[in-house]
């Protein structure tokens, strides 16, 4: 029997070996890269000053818990304390290892080993392999695995989203072993490997599909990893069990079906199927993966590499939510993308990789970490709006969780290799130790800033030095030097410039990219233009009157992460005004501040000519403007005339509502409590809704008891179904639904009696409930309005 598993295993070794020869690229381990002076290592001290204020045995408190041990010291509040406890503690967990390798912090092994220790004892109280916080998460496991399962988008058994948060544990030991080589955690992970194969292993694909519905983070990439780990088909099947179908068919057939989606649901599958692909060779994975990719990237992108509103994507060709709402690219999602960019690259070295990586990195994750420490949910697009930033012990969201990563890993795409060939693809100072070769690189730049780097060689060898052509420099002007003698550049934008030689020690390439200016439309056609230099978003701080009231430090509510702040008419952001939209000479740089600029005559509002257009990474507590409106002169007042009647009824609304809840929406549902039984959701021409063959509810706050009114959003295709509305137990409404509406989804206020609102205290628990044999719902929108 033993012969045949290492058998087994060398079969499935060498399946592993000849996918990583058809995975021609590989970037360096962390250890293997440090980095110099700059924006980037000014952020990983930052990151690295967080992790340390952050306490071990809060995050590890609900695993204790949940194992039956006593906890050392209480859990942290926020998202680890209301149904999501222990995510957190994952992302830690891998924040640490990422901070290990690249630093070599012997507080951050430390703490690692510490952590994993305490897991550890955790994992053997269950008994079978489990490490979880999940409240309550045992019971709803054992239901699970006797075939009781009821999932929606963002729950399993009443759980949010359970799945997504054990990955945060996977890969939390994953890294630790693979960063930081620590072996109990491979050996732990391995277990809780083997838990989640006989808890699924009576599941049917059926009800495996079921349960996927519900996000699920990247556990078939994982799987893979494990499999990769131990030389076991059984988990790379595992993998294969987790791949949702319901996502992959479509991609795979080229099909863009993503609108409505909670965007990073989908992202961590896609990273799964990409290593799936390089796993087994799969087609129809490594389509699907490129094709998502190149849709996501080409479609359904803003200027700083960001994507989504209120996370889920919108229409492909309608930016229209990016301008009107506040909840703008999650930073979670572009988190992701970069680790299928990356991955991408490993298979195929194409520049648009690197020019996305690039983009994506310089302006959304380098400026969602606020310099004095904390991170960003939402970047608004909108103009004149602003964000907030985590606070240490009160903001536990996810965008926290995979900003502790971010933020440690800076070093791992800067360089690559393949057999005698080094990729550069970022200009960022540091120093690449390539052992392989017995040579060390040392890139010296203050890029952005200004538009050279130099590559200094420490060692000696023959190989091929492939530097990135970026898109943003024009055709014919990079340029390159060796020891000072220019050489031909053999690319164009978008490409690679290829050096080749036989390198001694104390050789230098110098390179030049040179910057310019432009302009970007927001796709979808909008008259909505960023500018740039180079791959850098600029922007410019703007304010409104009373912003001395705004604090940009999130608290720990719930809905903490959203700027809630009062937001600027579009009438009166700043635009710019000029006759042809040909205008982008008019912007000059400001001597003595780098990536600083203005333009005369040409900003309305904002300080006018006086108006800094800076880099985004550097613009902090402070609303500004990144997309700009344009108009001629002659059409200023009726482009301002249109802007406000298109908002007027909405801002009135907004000024009129005290809470609001998106439902089919993951985390609007879960910010407001959702609960239920028989329940669904889904979308419909691009609306959410949610019903119930039982019950579903919402818990609101009315903190001033300002409450008067419910109005709630049906559609008439639902015409019949009859339900009950409680307020906190007591019956508000009898609703039969009509077909009789003017509007395909409209709306019915519902007055709300004052006994019920001064009885409430603040707090309502609206729920919905089916009459027998009818459905709740679906509902399309709840406001609690004055």
């Amino acid at each position: 029997m033993k012969t045949g598993i290492a058998l087994l295993s060398l079969m499935v070794a060498s399946a592993w070996a000849q996918a990583a020869d058809a995975q021609s690229a590989h970037t360096f381990p962390l250890s293997d890269v440090r980095l110099g002076a700059g924006p980037f290592l000014d952020a990983q001290t930052t990151n690295l000053n967080y992790l340390m204020a952050m306490e071990p045995d809060r995050l590890l408190a609900p695993f204790l818990r949940e194992a039956g041990l006593p906890p050392r010291q209480p859990s942290y509040g926020n998202w680890e304390s209301t149904g999501l406890d222990g995510h957190m503690g994952g992302h830690y967990l891998s924040a640490l290892a990422l901070m290990y390798a690249s630093t070599g912090d012997a507080e951050s092994l430390r703490r690692l080993n510490y952590f994993v220790g305490e897991l550890k004892r955790a994992q053997q109280a269950n008994g079978d392999g489990y490490i979880g916080g999940i409240p309550g998460g045992r019971q709803a496991w054992r239901d699970v695995a006797a075939g009781k399962l009821e999932a929606d988008n963002f729950s399993v058994n009443g759980k949010w989203v359970p799945w997504y948060n054990l990955h945060k544990v996977y890969a939390g030991l994953r890294d630790a072993w693979r960063h930081a080589g620590n072996e109990d955690a491979k050996v732990m992970l391995v277990q809780l490997s083997d838990w989640a194969l006989a808890l699924t292993s009576k599941l049917s694909p059926e009800q495996m599909q079921t349960m996927l519905r519900s996000e699920h983070g990247g556990m078939n990439e994982v799987f893979v990893d494990v499999a990769e780990m131990t030389g076991e088909r059984k988990y790379l099947d595992l993998a294969l069990a987790f791949s949702h179908q319901a996502i992959l068919q479509p991609l795979a057939d080229k099909q863009d079906r993503l609108t409505g989606l909670h965007a990073n649901t989908q992202i961590p599958k896609v990273i799964g199927f990409k290593r799936i692909h390089d796993a087994t060779g799969r087609q129809d994975m490594g389509e699907a993966a490129k094709f998502f990719w190149q849709t996501v990237v080409d479609k359904r992108s803003v200027a700083i590499g960001g994507n989504s509103v209120k996370e889920h994507f919108h229409s492909h060709d309608d930016f229209d939510p990016m301008v009107h709402e506040v909840e703008g690219p999650e930073t979670c999602n572009t988190y992701n993308m970069l680790k299928l960019t990356r991955m991408l690259f490993q298979s195929e070295q194409k520049g648009s990789y690197g020019d996305y990586y690039e983009r994506a990195l310089y302006n959304h994750i380098l400026s969602s970490q606020r310099p004095q420490g904390g991170f960003v949910y939402f970047t608004p697009m909108r103009p004149n709006h602003y964000r907030v930033y985590s606070q240490v012990d009160d903001g536990m969201w996810c965008c926290v969780g995979s900003g502790i990563e971010s933020h440690a890993k800076y070093g791992e795409f800067i360089y690559a290799h393949e057999k005698d060939t080094l990729f550069v693809n970022l200009f960022v100072a540091s120093t690449l130790n390539w052992k392989d070769k017995g040579v060390t690189i040392t890139q010296a730049t203050t890029f952005p800033d200004t538009d050279t780097t130099r590559l200094t060689i420490d060692g000696e060898g023959r190989f091929a030095m492939k530097i990135r052509y970026p898109a943003w420099v024009p055709p014919g002007r990079m340029e390159v030097k060796v020891n000072g003698k220019a050489i031909t550049v053999d690319a164009r934008p978008g490409g690679y410039a290829t050096v080749e030689r036989t390198w001694k020690k104390g050789d230098r390439v110098d390179l030049r990219l040179p910057m310019t200016t432009h302009l970007e439309q927001m796709p979808g056609k909008s008259n909505y233009y960023a500018v740039l230099h180079g791959p850098v978003v600029l922007a410019a701080k703007t304010r409104m009157p009373g912003d001395e009231k705004l604090n940009y430090l999130a608290d720990d509510s719930r809905m903490g992460h959203i700027a809630s702040g009062p937001m600027c008419p579009l009438e009166s952001a700043p635009m710019f005004v000029s006759d042809s939209k040909d205008f982008i000479a008019k912007f000059k740089p400001v001597a003595g501040k780098p990536l600083t600029f203005t333009a005369a005559n040409l900003v309305h509002g904002a300080d006018g000519p006086r108006t800094e257009f800076i880099p985004f990474f550097r613009l902090h507590e402070s609303r500004y403007t990144m997309y700009w409106q344009h108009s001629t002169p002659g059409g200023l007042k009726a482009l301002q005339a249109g802007n406000a009647a298109r908002e007027a009824d909405r801002i009135a609304l907004d000024a009129r509502t005290i809470d609001r809840v998106a439902p089919g929406e993951q985390q609007p549902e879960s910010d407001h409590f959702f609960k239920g039984e028989g329940v669904d959701a889904g979308i419909n021409n691009g609306r959410h809704w949610r019903h119930a063959s039982k019950w579903f509810s919402y818990e609101l706050t009315d903190p001033k008891g300002e409450a008067r009114v419910l109005r709630l959003a049906f559609a008439r295709a639902d015409a019949g179904r009859r339900f009950d509305i409680l307020i906190n137990g007591k019956v508000l409404a009898e609703v039969t639904l009509t077909a009789d509406a003017g509007d395909e989804v409209y709306t019915i206020d519902f007055p709300i009696p004052e006994a019920v609102r001064k009885a409430a205290q603040g707090k309502m628990s609206v729920r919905f409930v089916a009459k027998p044999g009818s459905v709740a719902g679906g509902l399309y929108g709840l406001r609690l309005l004055r």
